[in-house]
């Protein structure tokens, strides 16, 4: 078992089935790398594409790290006031927007393969 799996199997029901489900999903059918960071879930290739937070609400939030860069066309993705992460919430794991979430993950992944991720944070001093 991974350090993740670890992690997850230590939420209650509801919580654990959705997030198995998407880490599942993403490590073993999509073949992205996991590792706990910031102590939740995150899923690579390149570069972070996405990750796992659980919330008090018992819901999962699945966000992407570039989802700014994505389109959206499903319009599932909120920005919660965030300039470039974008996630949807997960309450239930037979209300998941399966098909809908497929295409924006792939979409994400291919955004890692194809385009380099550049910060754009301001250096704080100038060199």
């Amino acid at each position: 078992m991974t350090e993740v799996e670890d992690y997850i199997y230590n939420f209650d029901d509801s919580q654990r089935d959705i997030m198995l489900y998407i880490h599942n999903l993403l490590s073993v059918e999509l073949n992205l790398t996991d590792k706990l960071r910031f102590k939740i879930p995150f899923y690579y290739r390149k570069s972070w594409i996405c990750y796992l937070n659980p919330r008090k609400n018992n819901s999962i939030e699945f966000a992407f790290v570039r989802g700014n860069e994505l389109s959206n066309s499903q319009g599932l993705l909120d920005s919660k006031g965030r300039k470039q992460v974008f996630s949807v919430e997960l309450t239930e794991l037979s209300k998941i927007p399966v098909k809908e979430l497929t295409v924006i993950i792939q979409e994400a992944i291919l955004l890692d393969e194809t385009v380099p991720y550049a910060s754009k944070r301001k250096k704080r001093f100038p060199q």
